[in-house]
């Protein structure tokens, strides 16, 4: 099982999609959590889920697991999908984001919060952080392919988005 996870943003759906073009199967998460959530945050405009009791049920998937709570889950491999800051607050922008919104998902990224989470989780030989900025959905996908076959190594670390802090 691979998972897929980073902040909204930063291209997990687009990679994920061409995966499935390929023939991978794709397990999304947003799909799964339905039955898991136990309330909403209406300041944050998101909703709460029980993520103890949707990791205790979720199957084993011999494939891909996308959404930004795959690290979560007992993965084999984990991708953490990362965007720069003042990119993802624009594509945070155009898919119509509230700016609070924005906010908490551009901070979450410069200070590597989805990584952190997966690296209490996962030993670092089992994660890859991939720098989506300037990829193509193609080349993404195609890097998760070559990382879970063994012909990329693992890489964590490499990105520091700490100068980004405050933005927008």
């Amino acid at each position: 099982m691979v998972g897929i996870s980073g902040v909204p943003g930063t291209g997990k759906s687009a990679a994920a999609a061409v995966l499935e073009q390929r023939g991978c199967p794709v397990i999304r998460i947003a799909d799964t959590v339905e039955p898991f959530v136990i309330g909403t945050d209406e300041e944050r405009d998101t909703r709460i889920v029980d993520e103890e009791a949707w990791v205790a049920s979720f199957p084993y998937v011999d494939g891909y697991v996308e959404g930004h709570l795959a690290h979560l889950l007992p993965c084999d491999r984990v991708v953490v999908l990362r965007c720069r800051p003042d990119v993802l607050d624009q594509r945070l922008a155009a898919r119509g984001y509230p700016l609070s919104k924005r906010c908490e998902n551009v901070e979450a990224e410069a200070l590597d919060s989805i990584l952190i989470e997966t690296l209490e989780l996962h030993p670092c030989e089992h994660v890859l952080e991939l720098d989506t900025t300037v990829r193509t959905p193609e080349s993404c996908a195609d890097l998760i392919e070559a990382f879970v076959q063994g012909r990329l190594p693992p890489s964590i670390g490499t990105i520091d988005w700490t100068a980004y802090l405050g933005v927008p």
